[in-house]
């Protein structure tokens, strides 16, 4: 069942036990086109291509969401996920102190869009996989 494939990577994901790219892979494979992660409410919200949704609960604690975005923070923990040196809890406390209150993840679209407090965005294309 894909909501259930969704429930587990995303859990995996968040116990650090998965790199971005076998994320994508496996969303990809049950219909996920894109994700929304919102760290103020703590969750996880999966688009579908059949146009339903399905939302996961964070386990992580994000910690506190600094009030000035910081990009080259941010640019630094999505390099560090990027080279598999920072899994993602590690990755979502740095992004909260570089002022990220949440980023949606377009996998059809192959780029990732994070917000700030006051709608500060940064794109990051992704890179380019073998």
């Amino acid at each position: 069942m894909s909501r259930q494939t969704i429930h587990n990577l995303a859990i995996e994901t968040q116990q650090g036990k998965m790199t971005f790219p076998q994320v994508v892979q496996g969303l990809l494979e049950v219909g996920v086109e894109s994700y929304l992660v919102d760290f103020a409410t703590k969750q996880k919200t999966h688009y579908l291509k059949d146009g339903t949704t399905h939302t996961v609960p964070m386990i992580l604690e994000p910690g506190p969401i600094v009030a000035e975005f910081d990009g080259i923070r941010l640019v630094a923990a999505i390099r560090g996920a990027q080279e598999d040196t920072v899994r993602y809890p590690e990755f979502v406390k740095r992004s909260t102190a570089a002022g990220v209150i949440g980023y949606w993840a377009f996998l059809s679209g192959k780029r990732v869009v994070y917000f700030g407090r006051k709608g500060e965005q940064h794109i990051e294309e992704f890179p380019n996989q073998k």
